[in-house]
């Protein structure tokens, strides 16, 4: 299973953006969700 770490690192950015993402939150573009 992929951590949060190892998702950031592949999409090269933060482990915040990647935590962001999976919670929902409006602080990432859709472009950056993508």
């Amino acid at each position: 299973m992929a951590t949060i770490k190892d998702v950031a690192k592949r999409a090269n950015v933060s482990t915040t953006t990647v935590s962001h993402v999976i919670n929902k939150t409006p602080r990432v573009t859709q472009s950056g969700r993508q």
